[in-house]
């Protein structure tokens, strides 16, 4: 009798087990964490810099894959582009690949249909996904290009609307080298002039 009724529990467990969304679940999760690690752990530049492209590659890849959360990767470019071992256009071009890689979080979590803190409800969040439904790419390109968060937005809008990850990816890219490569150009100016 006792073990029926195990079974039973068992079963009830499983079937509410199956029920779980667990994709969307674990890459909201995922999500989550990285942006945590992102706030909680001190990005050292002075770590990251003596890694060359690498350091821009991988502080620009990290600090990015948060979402709706400011970002050290314009401030990572900046300095990065005034080192005088590294060329600057370089550290735009790779920072700015490595950014628009690191933006793919929010698309996967708008993709998954994870809301982020009820994020659909916002009004800027509803317009964002009007001008992604109407300009895919455009609004992508543009928003990755302008030094705000609203890309994390415009990401989570493609992903949930359906757009394909490629097109969104690639405009996404070319607005993230768009905007990187004059910061890192500037990094070098303001060193060059003892400003930085």
């Amino acid at each position: 009798m006792e073990t029926s009724i195990n079974a039973r529990k068992r079963d009830r467990l499983w079937q509410t087990l199956k029920r779980v969304p667990w994709r969307p679940l674990l890459s909201f999760t995922g999500t989550l964490v990285l942006t945590l690690l992102l706030i909680v752990v001190p990005l050292e530049m002075s770590h990251w810099g003596n890694l060359g492209y690498l350091g821009a590659f991988g502080l620009t890849l990290l600090s990015s894959a948060t979402i709706v959360v400011p970002s050290a990767a314009l401030g990572a470019a900046l300095k990065l582009g005034a080192a005088p071992t590294l060329n600057p256009v370089l550290v735009g071009l790779i920072s700015g690949i490595a950014a628009g890689l690191g933006e793919s979080t929010g698309y996967i979590a708008g993709r998954s249909g994870a809301e982020l803190a009820r994020v659909q409800e916002r009004a800027s969040y509803q317009r964002i996904a009007g001008w992604v439904q109407r300009r895919g790419a455009l609004t992508v390109f543009v928003l990755a290009a302008i030094p705000l968060p609203l890309i994390d937005l415009a990401g989570l809008a493609a992903g949930a609307t359906g757009m394909s990850f490629w097109r969104f990816e690639l405009a996404c890219l070319a607005g993230k080298i768009t905007r990187f490569v004059p910061v890192a150009l500037l990094g070098r100016w303001l060193h060059l002039h003892g400003w930085l």
